[in-house]
């Protein structure tokens, strides 16, 4: 993708991931726009950087996304790039039968991109140069046990990446998978951001954007931290890896 003067929408942009890229955009010197359910947060983001500008998105309403997306387009005509970041993660105990956590997880994480990516599309394709980015996960190649609904919407979305990108060759539109390890976010809450296992969000930030800065016709950003939960697949041992990589996991949360 063309790093600069792009005018971008990056849905849950207030904080974590999305507000780090969001920002970094913005200093490159695209026109960034910022979109979440928290009015409140997305101000205080944007009082921070002056330019940015920030839309209220309710991502679990399809009515709320076909409004959301055609006021978009009217309000911002040239908007030629959308990052699908959005997304929650619950730890859920399956024996429990309960369903709630799953579908809102799938609601938020799955139907939201899809949704509004669909809503998007025409609009992007009459583009000269345009940028689909979608945000899965190291989890979407090999699931962690205790999150298994997060893990399978994040899977789900590499997949649609893969047919979308292959239904859109010939046109102006890219797509870019980002694959992020665990990363120091308020994701699952305080525990997560302060978590020494996880990598520190500034270096991710710092590792992810310079893959997209130098690499323009990058597929995925596969920063090494991720390598090994993006590779596991085709390793011929990945029911060995994914046995440990659990036990290692649940080891180190022993109350959740």
């Amino acid at each position: 993708m063309q790093i600069k003067d792009n005018t971008i929408l990056i849905t849950g942009g207030g904080s974590g991931i999305g507000r780090g890229l969001a920002e970094a955009f913005h200093k490159e010197g695209n026109h960034v726009i910022i979109a979440g359910r928290r009015k409140e947060v997305l101000d205080e983001v944007v009082a921070a950087n002056p330019g940015m500008s920030a839309e209220v998105l309710d991502i679990n309403s399809a009515e709320a996304i076909k409004t959301f997306a055609a006021d978009l387009i009217a309000k911002y005509p040239k908007l030629n790039t959308v990052l699908h970041n959005a997304g929650i993660m619950k730890n859920e105990d399956l024996k429990k039968g309960e369903t709630e956590d799953a579908e809102a997880t799938i609601a938020t994480n799955l139907l939201g991109p899809i949704r509004l990516n669909s809503a998007l599309l025409p609009h992007l394709l009459q583009q000269t140069s345009a940028t689909v980015m979608t945000v899965t996960s190291g989890l979407a190649y090999v699931p962690l046990s205790m999150t298994p609904t997060y893990c399978a919407t994040k899977a789900a979305i590499h997949s649609y990446t893969l047919s979308l990108r292959f239904q859109l060759q010939g046109t102006g539109v890219q797509v870019i998978e980002i694959i992020p390890p665990y990363v120091q976010t308020e994701l699952m809450g305080d525990r997560q951001k302060n978590d020494p296992m996880a990598m520190p969000l500034a270096d991710y930030l710092r590792e992810t954007f310079a893959v997209l800065r130098d690499q323009p016709e990058v597929k995925e950003v596969v920063i090494d931290r991720v390598k090994p939960l993006r590779t596991a697949p085709e390793s011929g041992d990945f029911e060995n890896f994914f046995n440990t990589f659990n036990q290692r996991m649940i080891a180190a949360r022993p109350n959740g």
